[in-house]
C-alpha cells in the first residue's frame, strides 16, 4: 500500500525529476468500521503509546504513521471544540453582567431613601468609586481575554461589544517621534492642569452607529487633503482676497475676490462669515497640535466657545497626518443667540519641520439634522490655524474661520450686530481665548504663588475654579432640560428658563433650575466688567448678599490684565460665618466673565490644602459680557466695512438654583417665578447703582449717545 500522510512526500519523491514532482498525490481515506474502532480507542487512551500504535495498525492494516498523525488530529480537534465552547460560556457571562449593570444603574437612578424621600447618600464615595474602578478593570481584562481566544480561532479580529461611553482617543501618531531628541525649548504645558472632567456637567452625546467603507475613507481623505489647500492659500494672501475696512482693524474676506480665486459657488440665501487674525502662544506647536486632536483637552482649552466635542472616529493616522470625524458645539455665551452644531473633519499635518496646519471642513452624515436642536444651520467652509514654532519656544498661530450660515430664525434684534459682525465666532474670539487660557495656565504652573498659598493648593483652586466656569458656560445654552420663556417683572427683557437633573460628582444632585437674560446697557464692556467684580461694589447689585460689606481673603492671579484672577470671599454680618464665595473673572477682547459660586468653608479649605476637589458640590451663577458691535448702517454682509466700534454692552446675567432633591421634582411656576425676580432685581440694582434709566435695557439711540 503506498503512504502519503499530510502532504509530506517521500525520500524517493524529493530524489525524482520533474516527472514524479508532476504526478498527482493520491490520499487515503479511512474506512467507517477503522474510523470507529479508532474512536473507541481514543476515548479509552487518548495518547496510545509505540507498542499499542503498531498493535492498531496490524489490526486495521493501517501504517503506524497514519495512526499517530489521526490521534494527533483528534487532539487538537477536540482541545479546539473545548476552547470553543468555553469561549462561548465566557461571551454569554459577560453578556449577563453587562445587562445586569446596566439594569442596576437603572434601578439606581430610581432609588429613594425611605427616611427623607431623596436620593440615599453614600457613606464613603472614594470607598464606593474605588470599587467600582477594580470592577471594570476585571470586566475589561475579562473581555480582552475572550475576544483574543475567539479571534484566535476565528482567524479574524472581534469588535468589542461598545462601552457605556464613547472611547476618546488621544495621544494620536501625529508623527512627532523624529523630532523628541531636539529639545523644543520653551515653556511646556502642564497636561494636568487641563482636567479630564471638567466637561463632565456634559451628558454624554448619543452618536448614531457609524460604518466607513474603503470608499468613504478616500473621499473623506480627498475632501481633506482639499480643504487644508484651501487653508494654507488663505492663510498666506493677502489683498485683495483679505482686506482691513478704515474703520475696522480685523482683516475681512472679499467675497467677489474669493469666489473668483477658488471657483465657488455663491449661494444668496446664505449668510457668509469669514475672519483671519493672527498672534503668539506661549507653547510649543507639538503640545499644541497635541491638545487640538484631543476632544477634552480641545473643550478645555476654549470653555468659553466650545461647549462640546467629542472623537466620532479616528479616520486615518500615520506619517502623511492625522485625519479625525468630530462633533462639535459652539456657543455665544447668551441664551439669545443659537448654538452652531456641526460634523466635521479635522486634518492635521506637518508642512514643514517647525510648522503644522489643522484644518476643520464640515462633513454631514445621514439623518444628521434629527440629532441637533439648534435653529442655525451652519456649514463649516476650509477653517482652522497654521503653527510655527518661534525661536523662543512660542508658537505663532495664523487663524481663519470661513462659515455659511442658513439662519432658520432672525437673529435676535439685540445680538444682530455681534453674530453679522463675524465677531461671535470668528478667528479673533477664538485666539483671543487660546492666549488667555494658556496665560492663565502658565501662571499657575510657575513658580510666583499667592503668598497665602503653596503650589499644590494653587493647583487644586485652580481646578476648582476650571470646573465652576465649565459648569457655567454649559448651563446657558443647555441642549437637554425642560426650557421655559418668561418675560421679565418689568416685561422688558425675555428670561429664559432651563430645568434639568443633575446626578453628576461635583454637581449639586438634585433638579436645578438654571435662568438667564441678555440685556443691553449703554457701558463700555470694561467699565461694566471693573464695577460687577469689584468686592466694594458688590453690595451694590448682589441681592442676595442683602447689603452686606464682601472683603477678598483670597487672591490668586491668572493673568496679566488685573481683572484675570481666582478670588475667594467672605461676607461681613451674614447669618452663615461657614459659608464662602468662590470667584473667577476674566477679561481679553474676546469677552469677559464673571462666575462665582457659594462653597462652605470646610470644602474650600480641603481645596487650599492641595487636596483633590473633584467632589465638592458648585452650582455657579454670574455674568458675560460682551461689545455690542453696533453700527445703526451695517448690513448682513460679514466683509463689507463694518464698524465695530464698542459703543455698549451685551451682558447676560445666569442664576442657578436647586429646587429639590426629588427626582421626579417638576418645574413650577413659583420656582420660575424666583429666579425671575432674582435676574429682574439683579439688574434694576445695576441699572440704579450706574445712573442709568430703567429703559436702558433695550436698544435706545438717546440713551446710547449720552454714554459713548
Amino acid at each position: 500500500m503506498e503512504f502519503s500522510g499530510g502532504g509530506a512526500s517521500s525520500g524517493g519523491d524529493r530524489q525524482g525529476g520533474s516527472d514524479s514532482h508532476r504526478r498527482k498525490k493520491r490520499y487515503h481515506r479511512h474506512t467507517t468500521d477503522q474510523i470507529q474502532r479508532l474512536e473507541r480507542m481514543f476515548k479509552d487512551c487518548p495518547h496510545p503509546d509505540e507498542k499499542t500504535r503498531n498493535l492498531l495498525s496490524r489490526e486495521l492494516g493501517l501504517h503506524p504513521r497514519q495512526i499517530k498523525f489521526w490521534f494527533q488530529n483528534r487532539r487538537t480537534q477536540m482541545k479546539a471544540q473545548h476552547e470553543r465552547a468555553d469561549n462561548c460560556v465566557l461571551r454569554a457571562e459577560n453578556d449577563k453582567i453587562r445587562c445586569e449593570n446596566i439594569a442596576i444603574r437603572e434601578a439606581l437612578k430610581n432609588v429613594i431613601c425611605p427616611t427623607c424621600g431623596g436620593p440615599p447618600v453614600s457613606d464613603d464615595s472614594f470607598f464606593d468609586e474605588q470599587k467600582l474602578r477594580i470592577q471594570n478593570a476585571q470586566l475589561k481584562q475579562e473581555l480582552d481575554r475572550v475576544s483574543s481566544m475567539a479571534a484566535k480561532y476565528m482567524g479574524r479580529p472581534i469588535v468589542q461589544l461598545p462601552p457605556m461611553q464613547p472611547i476618546h482617543v488621544s495621544s494620536l501618531d501625529l508623527s512627532m517621534s523624529s523630532f523628541g531628541s531636539h529639545g523644543i525649548p520653551g515653556l511646556s504645558l502642564d497636561l494636568d492642569l487641563l482636567p479630564g472632567s471638567s466637561s463632565s456637567g456634559i451628558t454624554d452625546l448619543p452618536f448614531p452607529p457609524m460604518s466607513f467603507s474603503d470608499m468613504d475613507t478616500s473621499i473623506m481623505a480627498e475632501y481633506a487633503a482639499g480643504a487644508l489647500d484651501e487653508l494654507i492659500r488663505l492663510l498666506q494672501s493677502n489683498e485683495p482676497i483679505w482686506v482691513k475696512p478704515s474703520s475696522d482693524c480685523r482683516e475681512r474676506l472679499n467675497l467677489e475676490a474669493y469666489y473668483g480665486v477658488f471657483s465657488r459657488p455663491k449661494n444668496p440665501n446664505l449668510r457668509v462669515e469669514a475672519s483671519r487674525d493672527s498672534g503668539v502662544v506661549t507653547i510649543n506647536s507639538l503640545t499644541l497640535v497635541d491638545m487640538f486632536m484631543d476632544g477634552n483637552k480641545f473643550v478645555d482649552l476654549f470653555p468659553t466657545i466650545v461647549s462640546r466635542a467629542r472623537i466620532v472616529e479616528v479616520i486615518s493616522s500615520g506619517q502623511s497626518g492625522t485625519l479625525l470625524l468630530m462633533y462639535e458645539e459652539l456657543q455665544l455665551l447668551s441664551p439669545l443667540i443659537p448654538t452652531r452644531q456641526v460634523y466635521f473633519l479635522r486634518f492635521c499635518q506637518q508642512i514643514e519641520p517647525n510648522s503644522w496646519a489643522i484644518v476643520d471642513l464640515s462633513y454631514d452624515i445621514p439623518q444628521q439634522e434629527s440629532h441637533f436642536s439648534s435653529s442655525c444651520k451652519a456649514h463649516r467652509l476650509p477653517s482652522g490655524c497654521l503653527i510655527q514654532d518661534t525661536q523662543n519656544g512660542y508658537s505663532k498661530i495664523t487663524w481663519v474661520e470661513h462659515w455659511e450660515i442658513e439662519d432658520k430664525a432672525p437673529v435676535h434684534q439685540l445680538c444682530r450686530d455681534i453674530v453679522h459682525s463675524g465677531f461671535a465666532f470668528g478667528a479673533e474670539r477664538w485666539l483671543a481665548s487660546l492666549q488667555r487660557m494658556r496665560e492663565r495656565f502658565s501662571l499657575m504652573a510657575s513658580g510666583n504663588p499667592a503668598q497665602e498659598l503653596g503650589g499644590e493648593g494653587k493647583r487644586s483652586m485652580m481646578k476648582l475654579a476650571q470646573r465652576m466656569v465649565s459648569y457655567f458656560c454649559s448651563s446657558i445654552n443647555p441642549s437637554n432640560g425642560q426650557q421655559l420663556n418668561t418675560l421679565s417683572a418689568t416685561r422688558d427683557f425675555e428670561v429664559r428658563t432651563t430645568m434639568h437633573r443633575s446626578s453628576e460628582p461635583g454637581q449639586r444632585n438634585g433638579v436645578i433650575i438654571s435662568a438667564s437674560a441678555t440685556i443691553w446697557l449703554p457701558v463700555s464692556p470694561l467699565n461694566l466688567f471693573t464695577f460687577l467684580r469689584d468686592e466694594k461694589c458688590r453690595p451694590q447689585w448682589d441681592v442676595l448678599s442683602n447689603q452686606n460689606p464682601v472683603e477678598e481673603i483670597a487672591h490668586i492671579p491668572t493673568g496679566s490684565h488685573p481683572g484675570n484672577c481666582i478670588s475667594v470671599l467672605r461676607g461681613y454680618n451674614t447669618s452663615q460665618n461657614n459659608m464662602l464665595i468662590l470667584q473667577e473673572s476674566s477679561f481679553d477682547s474676546s469677552g469677559s466673565l464673571i462666575v462665582y459660586c457659594p462653597v462652605d468653608l470646610q470644602a474650600i479649605n480641603i481645596a487650599m490644602n492641595g487636596e483633590d476637589p473633584s467632589y465638592i458640590p458648585l452650582l455657579p451663577s454670574g455674568f458675560t459680557i460682551y461689545s455690542d458691535y453696533r453700527n445703526p448702517g451695517n448690513n448682513a454682509s460679514t466683509s463689507s466695512n463694518t464698524n465695530s466700534s464698542p459703543s455698549g454692552s451685551l451682558i447676560t446675567i445666569v442664576f442657578q438654583i436647586l429646587v429639590s432633591s426629588l427626582p421626579s421634582a417638576r418645574m413650577s411656576q413659583e420656582s420660575v417665578a424666583t429666579v425671575n425676580n432674582l435676574i429682574s432685581s439683579t439688574v434694576n440694582q445695576i441699572k440704579t447703582s450706574l445712573n442709568l434709566s430703567s429703559s436702558s435695557s433695550c436698544i435706545n439711540g438717546d440713551d446710547k449717545e449720552k454714554w459713548q
